[in-house]
C-alpha cells in the first residue's frame, strides 16, 4: 500500500489551499496563483527570510511573517495584501532605495512602482559607498548596488558550487559581501563559474563584457584588457 502524504489546508486571501506538510506559505501561495514579492528568495537558493519583502499577515498575529520560510499549518488564515502588509513592503522598498543604487535592478524597480513606494522618502539616509572592484577578467563587483540578499554567497556555497569564495564582513549597515580576508577574487577559491553573477538581482555583479560596453569600450578593447588582466590581474582602464 502506497504511503500517504500528510497534507494541511489553510486559507490564503480567502481561498482554501491544500498542500503537503512542511510547504512554505510562499510555495502554497504560488501553487494557488497568488503572487508574493521576493528579493532574497530564489529557485536556486535556500530561503533565509532576509529581505522581508514577502511578509504576510498570519491569523492577524502581532507580527507579520516571512512567507518564504514559515511552514503552512492546518487552519492557518493568511492575508497577503492587507493594509499593514502593503505598508510594510512599501517601507522596505523605500528604505532599500534610500541606501542602495537600484538603477539596474529591474525586478525591484517593478516592485517600487507596484507598491507606490517613494524612493525619495528618506533623503537624509546614509548611502552604501564601496569602491568598484575590478580585479578579474570575468566580472566586476559593484557593492553600491548590493541589497545583501545572500544569493551569490549561497550558490557559491552549499546551494550549488561548494567553493565558499564569498563571505560577509562588517556589522549592521556596514555589513557587505566580500572574499575571505578581503583578498582579490583571483587569489580566492573562486573558479569563475558565473553562478553568482547569474543570481544577482541588482547587477551588483556584472559580466566584464557587458560592463565594458557600457563604459564605451569596443569588444576588441575588452578582450585585450581581459587578456592582460588574466596575466597581470590589473583592472581595465576606462578613459
Amino acid at each position: 500500500m502506497a504511503e500517504q502524504t500528510s497534507t494541511v489546508t489553510l486559507t490564503i486571501d480567502g481561498q482554501p489551499v491544500t498542500v503537503p506538510a512542511n510547504t512554505t506559505i510562499l510555495e502554497a501561495a504560488r501553487s494557488a496563483g497568488i503572487d508574493i514579492p521576493t528579493i532574497c528568495a530564489h529557485d536556486a537558493t535556500t530561503p533565509r527570510g532576509l529581505c522581508r519583502l514577502c511578509v504576510v499577515d498570519v491569523n492577524r498575529g502581532r507580527l507579520l511573517q516571512p512567507a518564504c520560510i514559515v511552514p503552512c499549518q492546518d487552519g492557518m488564515v493568511v492575508e497577503t495584501t492587507s493594509e499593514r502588509v502593503l505598508t510594510s513592503r512599501r517601507t522596505i522598498l523605500e528604505m532599500l532605495a534610500s541606501a542602495v543604487d537600484l538603477s539596474q535592478a529591474p525586478e525591484i524597480q517593478r516592485y517600487l512602482a507596484e507598491y507606490g513606494a517613494d524612493p525619495q522618502r528618506f533623503p537624509q539616509a546614509r548611502r552604501r559607498e564601496h569602491p568598484l572592484l575590478d580585479d578579474n577578467a570575468f566580472y566586476i563587483r559593484d557593492y553600491n548596488k548590493c541589497v545583501m540578499c545572500w544569493r551569490c554567497m549561497q550558490v557559491c556555497a552549499e546551494d550549488a558550487q561548494y567553493i565558499f569564495a564569498l563571505s560577509i564582513d562588517g556589522r549592521g549597515f556596514n555589513s557587505h559581501i566580500t572574499t575571505a580576508f578581503d583578498i582579490p577574487m583571483p587569489e580566492s577559491t573562486c573558479v569563475f563559474c558565473g553562478q553568482c553573477v547569474g543570481v544577482c538581482p541588482t547587477n551588483a555583479l556584472k559580466p566584464k563584457v557587458e560592463w565594458g560596453l557600457e563604459q564605451g569600450l569596443t569588444p576588441d578593447q575588452i578582450r585585450e584588457a581581459s587578456r592582460g588582466m588574466s596575466r597581470r590581474r590589473r583592472p581595465i582602464q576606462v578613459k
